[in-house]
């Protein structure tokens, strides 16, 4: 089976979260199973980099502005076509914007590009390569949908993965003349989106399977508080609507082989955690004492809670526990933070910005990490977290409520308990929860059957590549009918 995925990003070449880790394991877990997935890419300068020879199999004399090609090449272990627009991807910066995080102002047109020349693959334009099934991710690929609707791929399968629902992709009605999609696209059940074009919305219009990153984000966003105005639409596509909770790479994180670490260790050799506990102390100017170290490793943003957090860091303080924050996001939030370090020094550290090597060692030191998210599709630093016994405390939500085990009474006796979770997500239950997670702290045969339960979990992409493949499964006996 011959699956073309298209997405903004895929690990290790460019990432901004969590998508990228998607998209760049899947094609991995999916290999095994009798599925070959390639995937088209924007041809970022970093992505352009990683290979020399440069030889196109496809030609675009004039794609929304200027000259580009495809290649075909192969990068990390992953089939790829790199669509190589300078015109569009050739800039410093991240991919959606400039080194001070404004937006590019044409981000319309550069993912536009991108999902034409998805849909002109779908449809056959590179020789000897024609897809079975197509597979976009998030609102700056939904748009290959529609150009395989009203083309020559019509008739392929077609899927889109929602990672997060807030990002839409909406542009005024100006754009859609330069689109290159008939007139019919612009409407109600095409591209058209309160009067504009919606990227994401016509994704979703035009996909034969939505999916989503957990069961329960599936059916919250069909909810008008988590719907982010597309839940009408969501709902009247429900019967194609799927929960596919993420996996993630277990070779990449794995406590005992990871090379950032600075002590590896397994479920029965946790002491094998002390060395990065140290190490996450220093990092981070905290006390050296028996208290527990709750970590957060995050973009600081509303959606991920961190006003909740800030609002309630005396009180968690109070509790008995230790803080270790690394992220970076909103300004406000980032001070707020800074400041709750230098009332509570010792007990309170922050590093604004991201390592990647310090985020396995704050995994595989501290004793847990906190994910007090207002929404989350799926999340993945919680799964980290179980696998490095480092034990999440969750909001209620999303995939966090699907992928944590709450330690109430009951499943603290049966031995199964590899968390906390609480609702309403507020202050005053996020606190609640720490003192909980105190409280079992201080029991070291439930604080390490916890940890231990945790690591015995199933966070491999196995599980979710299987259900996958079903569902593509699925989408070709309706071709077939």
């Amino acid at each position: 089976m011959q699956v073309l995925s298209v997405t903004p990003e895929i690990f290790p070449l460019i990432k901004t979260g969590g998508l990228a880790d998607v998209t760049g394991a899947l094609p991995v877990a999916l290999a095994g199973k009798g599925v070959t997935m390639r995937t088209l890419i924007p041809g970022y300068p970093q992505v352009m980099d990683a290979f020399k020879k440069k030889k196109a199999v496809h030609q675009y004399p004039l794609l929304q502005g200027g000259k580009a090609s495809v290649h075909a090449v192969g990068i990390a272990g992953l089939d790829l076509f790199v669509l190589d627009a300078p015109h569009l991807f050739d800039r410093p910066g991240g991919p959606y914007g400039n080194a001070t995080g404004a937006d590019w102002p044409d981000n319309w047109r550069r993912f536009a590009a991108l999902s034409q020349v998805g849909g002109d693959i779908a449809g056959g334009a590179i020789s000897g390569y024609r897809p079975d099934i197509v597979h976009a991710h998030d609102w700056q690929s939904a748009m290959t949908l529609a150009y395989m609707r009203y083309g020559k791929a019509v008739g392929t399968p077609s899927m889109i993965t929602v990672h997060n629902l807030a990002f839409q992709g909406q542009f005024g009605a100006g754009i859609f003349g330069e689109l290159g999609l008939p007139a019919v696209a612009m409407a109600l059940d095409g591209v058209e989106y309160y009067g504009g074009v919606g990227f994401l919305k016509a994704g979703l219009q035009a996909a034969w399977a939505i999916t989503t990153v957990s069961p329960t984000y599936a059916q919250e966003i069909r909810l008008p508080e988590f719907g982010m105005g597309l839940d009408g639409l969501i709902n009247m596509r429900s019967t194609d609507l799927h929960g596919i909770v993420n996996g993630i790479d277990t070779d990449i994180w794995n406590p005992q082989t990871d090379k950032h670490l600075v002590s590896t260790y397994t479920a029965r050799t946790l002491k094998g955690r002390t060395p990065n506990r140290a190490a996450v102390e220093d990092r981070f100017s905290l006390d050296r004492d028996g208290s527990p170290i709750v970590c957060v490793i995050s973009r600081l943003t509303w959606q991920k809670g961190m006003d909740i957090l800030a609002a309630v860091v005396d009180g968690i303080v109070a509790a008995g526990a230790r803080l270790a924050i690394l992220g970076s996001g909103d300004a406000g939030l980032e001070g707020a933070l800074l400041a709750a370090a230098a009332r509570h020094r010792g007990r309170v550290g922050v590093v604004i910005g991201w390592d990647e090597g310090l985020s396995h060692i704050m995994q595989g030191g501290c004793d847990a990490i906190v994910i007090p998210s207002r929404f989350e599709p799926c999340g993945l630093t919680q799964l980290y977290g179980l696998r490095y016994g480092c034990v999440p405390v969750v909001a209620r939500t999303g995939g966090l409520a699907d992928t944590v085990i709450d330690a109430n009474e009951a499943a603290v006796s049966a031995g199964v308990a590899t968390g906390f979770q609480f609702a309403p997500n507020n202050g005053g239950a996020l606190l609640h929860a720490m003192h909980r997670l105190v409280e079992a702290h201080a029991n070291p045969a439930v604080w390490t059957s916890m940890q231990q339960q945790g690591m015995k979990a199933d966070v491999s992409w196995d599980k979710s590549a299987e259900k996958y493949v079903e569902l593509y499964r699925l989408l070709l006996s309706k071709r077939a009918a």
